[in-house]
């Protein structure tokens, strides 16, 4: 019997999968090369999670693979047409980043309550200013994005004793929906933006919500870059419309050093970290072993996508 086919789209480190050694013939694609190997393929990898290369290269001729899984818990890079109307298995990453990302919300929302940004300043340039801070206790959050995701971060805060809102795409017990955003936003002192990238959600962030939001209000990204409309943030920053804003996701990566962002008044940018621990490749590609074993036994796979909503449901 053939073994099946794995096409792993390249990222360097390349992934171990010295695992499915005579069990999987692995091949590999960069951009240039996904579109003339994806015929050939059983599976797809898609291991560069930054890459749009799937989106464009999935609408040629020939077969596909019936399963692609990206190591990413976003999945709007790869998304088309014809991949969400085609037959294949769309499975993401969800559950390796929850912890890393809801720490590093946690130490977000601690830096700026705190006002360490603007500390570390004053000690390069030997400045004894005293000043007072914010205590974090007490303080309301609302969490844009029901998932695992925005799930950890709430139960993250709460241990600082922050009041928590998530919001989700619909409402149930324990989430608001979307109705609810605007009312929430407009008495919290934290804005957490952690929802996927979806026609629904797109630009969901922009000069209006950022006017709802009360001039003490502090903004975090860590979902998606094309959730926030970048210079109405930025306008609302320079006009002191809310305090102060944390982006680790932006609407082009990587963010180049002629980008205005750099320069906003109170803006914290970080470079799409807040998930990446130490190991956390070793971690993304366990889990893909994980995930290959159960195709290979015909067991049914964790992690699918709802390729129509961009997500994987049930949460």
């Amino acid at each position: 019997m053939t073994s099946p086919t794995l096409l792993v789209l390249d990222a360097d480190p390349l992934p171990r999968l010295g695992r499915l050694t005579g069990r999987a013939r692995v091949t590999h694609a960069d951009a240039s090369t996904l579109a003339e190997r994806l015929p050939s393929a059983d599976v797809l990898l898609v291991w560069d999670f930054t890459s749009h290369a799937v989106r464009h290269a999935w609408p040629g001729e020939g077969p596909r693979p019936r399963w692609v899984h990206t190591a990413s818990a976003g999945v709007d890079h790869l998304m088309c047409p014809e991949l969400a109307a085609s037959d294949t298995v769309v499975t993401n990453a969800r559950g390796i980043f929850d912890q890393p990302i809801a720490e590093y919300v946690a130490a977000l929302v601690l830096a700026m309550a705190k006002d360490l940004p603007r500390t570390l300043e004053l000690q390069r340039e030997r400045e004894w200013r005293h000043r007072e801070s914010r205590r974090v206790s007490g303080t309301r959050a609302v969490i844009v994005g029901s998932g695992p995701i925005g799930r950890t971060i709430a139960r993250t805060l709460k241990a600082l004793e922050v009041t928590t809102a998530l919001v989700g795409r619909t409402p149930r017990t324990g989430v608001h929906g979307p109705d609810d955003l605007d009312r929430l936003i407009a008495r919290a002192d934290w804005i957490i933006a952690a929802a996927p990238l979806t026609e629904q959600t797109y630009g969901m962030f922009d000069a209006r919500r950022f006017g709802v939001m009360q001039p003490s209000a502090r903004f975090i990204n860590i979902g998606r870059g094309g959730l926030v409309v970048e210079d109405a943030l930025a306008e609302a920053l320079r006009r002191r419309w809310i305090a102060g804003a944390a982006l680790d996701v932006f609407e082009h990566e990587p963010l180049g050093p002629d980008s205005p962002l750099w320069q906003v008044p109170d803006l914290i940018v970080s470079p799409h970290m807040s998930g990446d621990t130490v190991g956390w490749r070793d971690e993304l590609g366990a889990q893909f072993l994980e995930l290959y074993e159960r195709w290979e036994a015909g067991k049914p796979l964790l992690n699918v996508v709802d390729k129509k909503r961009g997500y994987v449901p049930g949460h």
